[in-house]
């Protein structure tokens, strides 16, 4: 059964992302940023047309706002003050946190995202769904086969969420195996 979700909502996520990420790129490309927000939204979209995601509005602007904690001058209470506390926290879970060294953080990560409701979990399936594209061109082979096999422990910690999703993550996983060497 397909999700309903909030049009007034979305906009207000979006346009918050778009905001918050106004200076920044696509890595690699002369892209604004807010097209990997709408790549990930999209995802979650086709996801609720052809199954019941829960809370559509909850994933939908945790997939939007995914990185504005991580990669913007935005802080949490902002995010809470305009979004309330369940997409704080999710858009929390969703942050690395760099204070750890970095081949901890995607564990710790993943740890934090499980402990929330699914709708958290398939924001991150469509964010890395969305990541693995051509990776760029100053990345190192040793970088490219290290995404992979991130991909591969998000797919299996998070593959319970959505089975829409899962498979595209899988697809995707497939297609980028072509650049590993």
């Amino acid at each position: 059964m397909p999700s309903s979700w909030s049009q007034d909502l979305y906009i207000k996520a979006y346009r918050f992302a778009a905001n918050a990420h106004r200076w920044q790129r696509v890595p690699g490309t002369p892209l604004p940023y807010i097209m990997h927000l709408s790549f990930a939204a999209m995802e979650i979209l086709a996801a609720a047309a052809v199954e019941d995601i829960g809370d559509a509005d909850l994933v939908l602007q945790c997939a939007l706002l995914h990185d504005v904690l991580e990669d913007t001058m935005v802080r949490c209470d902002k995010v809470r003050e305009e979004f309330g506390e369940v997409v704080a926290q999710g858009v929390s879970a969703l942050t690395l946190n760099k204070r750890l060294p970095k081949e901890a953080q995607m564990a710790e990560c993943l740890d934090r995202i499980r402990a929330q409701p699914h709708e958290i979990w398939m924001a991150k399936l469509a964010d890395r769904i969305t990541n693995l594209q051509p990776p760029p061109r100053h990345w190192s082979e040793a970088r490219i086969r290290d995404y992979h096999q991130e991909a591969q422990v998000i797919h299996a910690a998070l593959k319970g969420a959505s089975p829409f999703l899962a498979e595209r993550l899988s697809v995707k996983l497939r297609d980028y195996a072509a650049f590993v060497v």
